[in-house]
């Protein structure tokens, strides 16, 4: 082995044990997004507590994230449309330009809130320049999408299709939260009309809210799995998953099995909260991890959904033998 060589082995070391696992990793970041470009470099964005613009820092590695500086690439409208409740930024590389989609509410009328795209045809998204595309638009024979409480979009590939994933509120006197799926035919514009993917069926999903949202992607060995949230955003905050063939008709509910249990929730002894809203990336050795937010104390100051203390923490995401995620707090 070369000096060269020796020195590169040890900075990824050193770089790999100073990431903090299941425990609060970059403070009041909710939402977080984690996009690894093919460059290596590593993008971070999440709702802020003010949840009145967009944020982006980059680093060569999760390690510096943290410590990296954070710009505000975007800041909500005076009024009108997208001018307050902006949350759950993601940022995606698609067609050769960068995309954030996120949600906006109106001052007007706080909870009509919508998906909202933001483009950028620059190199580097942090100092480029962004273009708003308005609201996310429906396949032409949807009367559905996008009409009502609509949030927390993410974005996935397979086999050479593009499909867009959200929470929307459905429902006469009590809302519910449903996710939803369809294909793309832009980044910005939806192919087919909306397919009901989940519901909240379960005890576990209803508490305080009948809630799915928050859908996050992960793919193995042809298999699709694809976590989301539930129930209200405080303690009972959990996550459950839906699994795919990627061979299958994903545009089809039958193609997608749902776990009849969480798959993560709150630990009391490790002082973990309401863990959810996560997503995936891989760390500087190529392994998976998962990333999500969550609480560190159980008695929540205010409105949940207002309390700042909602931390970025980070998780290994480890397979069983035939090819299943676990999602274990263990370090």
């Amino acid at each position: 082995m070369t000096k060269e060589s020796n020195a590169n082995t040890n900075t990824n070391t050193q770089r790999e044990t100073t990431v903090k696992y299941n425990e609060p990793w970059i403070m009041q970041r909710a939402d977080p997004y984690i996009y690894k470009h093919t460059d290596g470099t590593y993008y971070f964005t999440a709702s802020v507590p003010a949840y009145d613009g967009i944020v982006l820092r980059k680093a060569n590695s999760l390690a510096e994230l943290p410590a990296a500086p954070e710009h505000e690439i975007w800041h909500m409208h005076e009024s009108g449309i997208m001018s307050c409740h902006i949350w759950a930024p993601e940022l995606h590389y698609l067609d050769g330009k960068w995309y954030v989609y996120y949600a906006g509410g109106d001052k007007d009328d706080v909870w009509a809130i919508r998906p909202y795209v933001l483009e950028c045809a620059d190199e580097d998204p942090i100092t480029g320049t962004w273009v708003e595309k308005g609201k996310m638009q429906c396949a032409p024979e949807d009367e559905f999408s996008f009409r009502a409480f609509s949030l927390d979009a993410t974005v996935f590939e397979s086999k050479g299709k593009r499909y867009y994933v959200w929470a929307e509120k459905v429902g006469v006197g009590r809302q519910i939260s449903n996710l939803y799926i369809g294909e793309m035919k832009s980044p910005y514009e939806l192919k087919t009309a909306q397919v009901l993917l989940t519901t909240p069926d379960y005890d576990w999903e209803r508490i305080g809210f009948y809630v799915n949202e928050g859908p996050a992607v992960i793919k193995r060995n042809g298999n699709i799995f694809l976590t989301y949230s539930a129930s209200e955003t405080g303690t009972c905050y959990c996550m459950g998953m839906l699994t795919a063939n990627e061979n299958d008709d994903l545009l089809d509910p039958r193609s997608w099995v749902k776990e009849r249990y969480p798959v993560l929730q709150t630990d009391e002894q490790r002082k973990i909260y309401g863990p959810g809203h996560n997503t995936f990336t891989v760390d500087d050795q190529g392994n998976d991890i998962c990333v999500y937010h969550a609480r560190t104390e159980a008695e929540i100051q205010g409105n949940p959904l207002y309390n700042p203390n909602r931390h970025a923490m980070l998780m290994k995401v480890r397979w069983t033998e035939d090819g299943r995620p676990v999602f274990s707090y263990e370090k």
